[in-house]
């Protein structure tokens, strides 16, 4: 009896799954559409918000999920956006899925750097540690220019049209398109990350390390292989950001891009993916509002409402609308 009612419950704990998956699939698409009819002359910026989507959910995998603290995650978004721009500047390698892969590797190894160096220490420690590579990895990029362009960018990067067919246009509609098709593949193939042991070990591992360790887990090689995970992610949306804009530049390596995520995360809600994804559409939406309102007092505006969140919904916009709608539930039931 017992055996059959766990049975049952794990069926519908895994149908709810499912459905929150085609749930939020179905919200990327549908606010994807809305931002495509509403927003028809500046799909540059809609595209441009997909690529720090993928690097906020980067993120989120090895600070929410992990625990780790970092502001220097965009070496990896730097990194994958570097190694994609490189293989066609310098190497005539134009085919966007090649380009892609290569960012992914660029991300994932320069992941497996970071998080071995990161992962040596722990709380401002770490958080020291991360500023520090993040101004290493700039720093290199700036000296290395013979491949990287320095301070002027990497120019002269031409993707070729996707399967000989869709060619990125002026308007940006094919880069629209595919930064949202990968954006969707990312976002299940997470959801399922999170979701399996390896993921459910790195939660435990981000609340109670020791007690990991003491079962026979490993933290600190889980760590590693998240933060290499979370490389990959972020090199997809390095090398989105070099096909679409077809330059790569120093700020793709920049504190600011890493701090800016940070904010992001913090604004949707930490240990979620839908938090990630709606606290980058709501952050960049604002700030291309405000910043377009009044261009002399915008940044005013960005720090009250980055304040106003920290001091009245502490677990970020979706994180503190989730918990209210599951309170009402449980208050119903």
């Amino acid at each position: 009896m017992t055996l059959v009612m766990n049975n049952e419950t794990e069926r519908l704990r895994h149908r709810r799954a499912v459905n929150a998956d085609l749930l939020g699939v179905a919200a990327i698409t549908a606010i994807a559409a809305v931002g495509y009819f509403a927003f028809p002359d500046n799909l540059a910026l809609l595209t441009r918000m997909i690529t720090i989507a993928l690097l906020v959910l980067s993120l989120d995998l090895v600070t929410g999920y992990c625990g780790v603290a970092t502001l220097g995650h965009a070496a990896l978004f730097g990194s994958g956006a570097y190694a994609a721009g490189i293989l066609s500047a310098h190497y005539g390698i134009n085919d966007p899925l090649l380009m892609m892969l290569a960012g992914i590797s660029g991300g994932a190894v320069a992941g497996l750097l970071s998080g071995a160096i990161i992962l040596r220490a722990h709380g401002l420690p770490q958080l020291v540690l991360s500023i520090a590579l993040i101004h290493l990895f700039h720093e290199f990029a700036n000296k290395a220019s013979a491949w990287t362009g320095g301070s002027d960018g990497l120019s002269g990067i031409a993707p070729d049209p996707i399967f000989g067919i869709f060619e990125f246009d002026l308007y940006g509609h094919t880069a629209f398109f595919f930064g949202m098709t990968l954006l969707v593949i990312v976002f299940v193939l997470l959801r399922l990350l999170v979701r399996s042991p390896f993921g459910m070990l790195c939660r435990g591992i981000r609340q109670d390390p020791l007690r990991i360790r003491a079962m026979g887990g490993s933290p600190k090689a889980a760590l590693i292989k998240m933060y290499v995970i979370s490389g990959a992610v972020a090199g997809v949306g390095g090398a989105l950001n070099a096909i679409s804009t077809q330059v790569v530049g120093l700020d793709s390596l920049s504190f600011t891009q890493s701090a800016e995520a940070l904010v992001m995360l913090v604004l949707g809600g930490t240990g979620s993916l839908f938090g990630a994804l709606s606290g980058t559409v709501i952050f960049m939406f604002f700030e291309d509002y405000v910043s377009a309102a009044n261009p002399f007092h915008w940044l005013t505006m960005v720090g009250a409402l980055l304040i106003a969140v920290v001091l009245f919904a502490p677990k970020g916009l979706y994180g503190t609308a989730a918990a209210l709608i599951g309170r009402r539930k449980e208050t119903r039931a």
